[in-house]
């Protein structure tokens, strides 16, 4: 389980799936960071040479900033498990 999770959507202006993940990313109590790939053309190519053909990406790094999860697309489901995980971390960790 991740203790701090550090989450990158990358996104372009007027993409509704990006409007609907960064919600649902809210909803669940995720804090994020975004990237606009309509500005950051490097970016942008990365994401295409690693196979992805939609947005948004969301990319989920732990504590070390290696990549333990990433997806395209709005995915509830994601986001979901996303926050089941950080919530079982953050009651194991004692206050």
């Amino acid at each position: 389980m991740l203790s701090k999770n550090h989450v990158t959507m990358y996104t372009r202006p007027g993409c509704v799936m990006c409007t609907a993940t960064a919600r649902a990313l809210r909803k669940k109590g995720l804090t994020f960071e975004t990237a606009d790939v309509s500005r950051d053309l490097q970016a942008a190519e990365a994401l295409r040479s690693a196979g992805h053909q939609q947005l948004p990406v969301v990319m989920i790094q732990d504590d070390a900033h290696v990549v333990v999860d990433v997806w395209s697309g709005f995915r509830p489901d994601r986001i979901s498990a996303l926050a089941s995980t950080v919530v079982a971390t953050s009651e194991a960790v004692p206050a």
